[in-house]
């Protein structure tokens, strides 16, 4: 029987390992190379760029790919659909006040799942398949373009950022790479 290295190719995991456990196996590897090469081990928290990126979640979207961002140079964080939520905000002021962010660029993508879905439809589908239904709002949407608008208007208006805070928003096309951006 061959054996395929499970850290080539997560796919070919006998039962008996997770995914998870390649990936910690894959951070281990991280951490030895990056003793081995004599990279710092502590970096500054604070990003290079001053910029916080709020992206989708999607797997399809590989904001340091597609942004050309090396480690350390901005915060990113995500959620489903990179909605504006309390949380990304708390996380953004935090990004800003302790962490010296100027920037934040929104980024959504075509073809997002949240499209597909409605706020009561998803917590129906939680009920039937838990037992209960969350009181959090899911945040769906039917506009990309104007989603990404209010976002941008959700974040100019917040009391938390500083009012000198640069906000764009974009639009990741999956099938073609290219980036757009929304303005209001």
């Amino acid at each position: 029987m061959t054996t395929v290295d499970a850290r080539d190719d997560p796919s070919s995991l006998e039962s008996s390992h997770s995914v998870t456990d390649v990936l910690a196996g894959r951070a281990a590897d991280f951490a030895a190379a990056r003793r081995s090469s004599g990279q710092p081990q502590a970096r500054s928290a604070r990003p290079t760029t001053g910029v916080a990126v709020l992206a989708c979640m999607d797997a399809r979207l590989d904001v340091h790919a597609l942004l050309g961002l090396g480690e350390g140079d901005a915060h990113v964080l995500r959620n489903a659909g990179g909605v504006v939520t309390d949380d990304m905000i708390r996380s953004l002021a935090v990004s800003q006040h302790e962490l010296g962010t100027t920037e934040i660029i929104l980024l959504h993508h075509t073809q997002c799942g949240m499209i597909s879905i409605t706020d009561d439809g998803f917590r129906d589908k939680l009920l039937e398949r838990t037992g209960a239904r969350p009181d959090w709002p899911v945040h769906a949407f039917s506009d990309l373009e104007e989603n990404v608008r209010l976002s941008i208007a959700r974040l100019r208006s917040n009391p938390f950022l500083a009012a000198t805070t640069s906000v764009r928003g974009f639009i990741y096309d999956v099938a073609t790479g290219e980036l757009s951006e929304v303005t209001l």
